[in-house]
Formats: structure tokens, sequence, C-alpha cells
């Protein structure tokens, strides 16, 4: 394929997993996990966003199935992994741990590491952990869990959705920032589901709103997937209340473990959730990383030129690469 039409590329086919399972931790949890592509292939790791977002079908097809060996897994308290909604024993450093552990169940030596949102967070905080054991980041939606970006989703979204936060703020109209996260975190944890359900579907519809560039006409969330609201945003407030569990280690401070790791960085122009300043001032701290501004797209991966981007930018990662490296293990 010319190289002029590597970002005109779309996603592939849909595509069953080749392989799954689940991963016990010694901590309580088990991590489900699945596989798609080639067994030969240039190893992929994908970290999807939230915190407790959960996988998508659609997540595997940003990959060709004949040139790469793709692993996915559900993190800590989303998807299938076990116990659901759990924020015992889930942090950063619990996730990162699990990312060594099931890399090391592959069998790979190294990988490409792939995250949006919340992902690009976990990736690079993993990428600055492990560096030895990243071959190329491919970062979406640039998120580093500064305190100025979590009070930008609790105040700033609704200044470009005023029409979405009905829900959110019914009844807490006075409280902003991080008052607002403490009384959001406050319900959310609460064990009884007539407190936490209502709450998590006003967190979670608020920010599946905010999500493309023109918001979808009907929530996303109801009580028919109450399940999967209660997920996400009792693993967002958990981990926003923490400081991300990023405090001590703070991504743009630590850049330096990054100098030989490579990095393609794709960012939305009209990105709400994560607003593009913060990919370019990841790029600026970042000399091995190329900066991609899609000038036609929000947060969301599906968007049409954000998958081309990413598609794209795994396309020349497969001819950069090659299939001679000593990626794998067994």
């Amino acid at each position: 394929m010319p190289r002029s039409h590597l970002f005109d590329r779309e996603i592939y086919p849909a595509i069953q997993p080749s392989a799954s399972g689940h991963h016990p931790t010694s901590d309580g949890h088990s991590i489900y996990w699945e596989t798609v592509g080639a067994d030969d292939g240039i190893p992929v790791i994908f970290l999807h966003g939230g915190p407790g977002g959960g996988l998508s079908p659609s997540f595997r097809r940003f990959f060709d199935p004949d040139r790469f060996k793709v692993l996915l897994f559900d993190q800590r308290g989303c998807g299938n992994s076990q116990p659901l909604g759990s924020m015992e024993n889930n942090t950063t450093q619990h996730l990162i741990s699990d990312i060594e552990a099931l890399r090391e169940l592959q069998g790979f030596e190294q990988a490409v590491v792939f995250g949006g949102s919340w992902g690009s967070t976990l990736a690079l905080a993993y990428a600055q952990a492990h560096p030895h054991r990243c071959l190329h980041l491919v970062l979406r939606g640039v998120f580093l869990g500064r305190k100025t970006e979590l009070d930008w989703f609790m105040d700033g979204m609704r200044s470009f959705f005023p029409e979405t936060d009905g829900d959110f703020l019914k009844g807490v109209e006075s409280k902003k920032g991080e008052e607002l996260l403490f009384h959001y975190y406050a319900q959310l944890i609460d064990p009884d589901p007539e407190v936490h359900q209502p709450a998590a579907l006003a967190w979670a519809n608020y920010e599946a709103a905010c999500t493309s560039i023109i918001p979808a006409k009907a929530p996303h969330y109801s009580f028919t997937n109450v399940a999967e609201a209660v997920a996400i945003a009792r693993a967002e407030a958990h981990y926003f209340v923490n400081d991300l569990f990023l405090s001590e280690a703070p991504i743009l401070d630590n850049m330096a473990q990054l100098s030989d790791v490579p990095g393609t960085i794709i960012q939305g122009r009209y990105d709400i959730i994560c607003p593009p300043i913060t990919a370019f001032e990841l790029s600026k701290a970042w000399p091995k990383s190329k900066l991609r501004i899609i000038n036609n797209a929000g947060h969301s991966s599906m968007e049409s030129g954000i998958r081309r981007a990413l598609v794209g930018s795994m396309e020349e990662l497969k001819k950069s690469l090659g299939s001679d490296l000593p990626l794998n293990s067994n």
C-alpha cells in the first residue's frame, strides 16, 4: 500500500478471538483476556479506556490479523473480569502488574502498546515502569490524570454539551470540581442499588454524550445495562479521587524513561473529554513521539478520522517493524 494511502485504510473485518481465558491474580481478581491474529505476528497489547470501560469486539478490528498478534483484556472490575465493579486491590500499579503477567503468559518479549483515553494513561505508566518491553506506543485521546484534567471532566465538558448534564447535576447544581467528584464517589460506592445505580447512569450517560463530535440522540445506558454503567462510573470515580494513583510518579515528570521508546499520538481536534492541549504537552515532552491532530473528530476511537489514523499507524508499524524481530519468547 503506497504511503499516501496508509491513513485511508478502514478497520478490518470482524474477527473472533483465537484464544481466551481468565488469569487469576493472587489478590482476588480474575482477569479476562483474549487474543486475535497470527501466532507469529508482531505482538500488540491493547489497553481499553475508562477506567472500567471494558472491551468491545470492534477493538479487535484496528489490526491486520495476518501481521499482528493482539492481546486484549478487561481490566480489574470491568467487562468479563471478576468480580465486576470491584475496586478492592484496584490501582494503576495493580493494572501494570496485570499487564506484565499477561505479557509473560503470552510469551511476548516486547510489544506495541496501544491505548486510548484512560488506556493512553495506563500505556504511558506501564511504559515508564517497563520501557524495555515496549516497541512503540500508539495513543489516542491522551489523558494524563492531572488535577486540571479531572476538574475539566467534572466542570468543563458541560460548556460544550450543556444539554447533556441535566441528570448529572440534578440536585447538585452548586457543587463543582472536587466537591462534585466526592459527592458522586460517595453515591457510587454506596451498597444500596437505589443509590449507586441512578448515580452511575447519570455519570456514565453524561460522559457518553460527550464522547463523539455529534452526540447520540438517546442515552447509551439504562437499567437494562446498568451493570456496565456502574462498572465504569464506580471505577472512574475511584481512580479520580485517588489522583489515578499517579501522584508519586506524574507522567510528564517521568518522560525521560521513554527516551528510547517511540510513539504515535492520535488526537481529535474537538475531543471534549480529553482536550488536545494534553496531547500537545505530551508530544513536547517526548521527542520520539509523532503527534497527528484529526481536525474533524472528537474523542471516540470509532469516529472515521480517528479509526483511519489508528489503523494507518498500525499499517506503518507492520512495515517498519517487520516480522523478523525476536519478539516472542516461545
